[in-house]
């Protein structure tokens, strides 16, 4: 998915969500990035595969 330089990390190294945004809907709470990966605004996030990360806040 990613078309620009540097290229963003897959979505299953450590430090995928840390890829571009690519489409945001900030009402709902969450946005997309170009590696697939949907994070929310509570920390969580849903990969490209099914696989899903619990919110993940400090506590």
């Amino acid at each position: 998915m990613c078309s620009h330089s540097p290229r963003c990390p897959p979505a299953t190294d450590t430090d995928g969500e840390a890829a571009m945004v690519v489409r945001r809907a900030d009402a709902q709470g969450w946005a997309q990035l170009c590696n697939g990966v949907v994070i929310f605004e509570d920390t969580g996030a849903l990969f490209p595969d099914g696989q899903i990360n619990a919110p993940h806040r400090p506590h």
